[in-house]
């Protein structure tokens, strides 16, 4: 009988240890789903964070180069032949009119938004208006280089 007992309360105990056993498994998967998903949810911030950086920087250098193609024009308007001044300011401008088109290009084939559903792209509504707008911008620019 004393046998019985014994392993009764061994059995109660190793019952015991695996139902503590068992609700810490519980916790810790628990903890590891949500670490999980708030490493996706970062790693989408991140990847929204790039594109967008990588939009700036189309567009800064867009800028920069129409600033320079203008620049040109004026600088070189009375040391060199006009053709010159003209010819470097289309070309800096055209550049400006790649980038700008460039910028949107690649945001709109679906990088990074299409590569997981997760991922917000950067607004459209925002992204092609603004690019149009400094497209017509650089349009501007290069008709007064050569109407100069």
């Amino acid at each position: 009988m004393m046998d019985g007992q014994r392993e009764t309360k061994r059995l109660d105990k190793e019952a015991t240890e695996i139902k503590r056993s068992a609700k810490a498994v519980e916790r810790s998967t628990t903890e590891l789903t949500d670490s999980a998903d708030r490493r996706t949810t970062l790693a989408s911030d991140r990847t929204l964070l790039a594109a967008e950086r990588t939009y700036a920087a189309w567009v800064r250098t867009a800028l920069a180069a129409l600033a320079a193609g203008v620049g040109a024009r004026a600088l070189v308007k009375d040391i060199l032949p006009s053709w010159v001044g003209k010819l470097t300011g289309t070309v800096l401008i055209a550049f400006a009119g790649f980038c700008l088109v460039a910028a949107v290009w690649r945001e709109l084939r679906g990088l990074p938004s299409t590569a997981h559903p997760d991922i917000p792209a950067i607004p459209r509504a925002l992204l092609v208006p603004m690019n149009l707008l400094l497209l017509l911008v650089a349009l501007a620019a290069l008709v007064g280089i050569w109407s100069a």
